[in-house]
């Protein structure tokens, strides 16, 4: 085998669609553009995000992102935290009655933080993967 003797694999090559030579070509007169019309014309067309003059998407969408209310409402507990709760179980009133999360939180997680000293029961869901074992 020689660089001169190589080819392209067969029906790799395809030929372009050669437009407006005749109507035996299938693609003469109007090119595969159809009559009439903005596309049709040469340098037709129409930008990037236009929407035929209603309010495009990229201007109906707020510029920037937003702060999400449940992180007003959502603490994380520390492991080590939990030995301060009164009690062998952990749940939003034991936590806020040991004043380890405020009063307005609805939503607490135990993380893997710090050492587990007495053993403590706490509610489904309420712990991250690692923190339950």
């Amino acid at each position: 085998m020689r660089l001169n003797t190589l080819s392209p694999a067969e029906g790799s090559k395809k030929a372009g669609k050669r437009l407006g030579r005749g109507i035996g070509s299938g693609l003469g007169k109007t090119g595969g553009r159809g009559h009439k019309g903005q596309k049709s014309r040469s340098g037709g067309g129409v930008r990037r995000g236009f929407e035929g003059g209603q309010m495009p998407l990229y201007r109906r969408l707020p510029k920037f992102g937003f702060t999400s209310r449940k992180a007003a409402i959502t603490a994380e507990v520390r492991l080590s935290d939990l030995a301060k709760v009164e009690g062998g179980v952990v749940d939003l009133n034991t936590l806020k009655a040991a004043n380890i999360i405020g009063i307005q939180i609805e939503f607490a997680k135990v993380i893997l933080a710090g050492e587990v000293t007495t053993r403590q029961t706490t509610a489904p869901g309420n712990c991250s993967w690692p923190a339950c074992y």
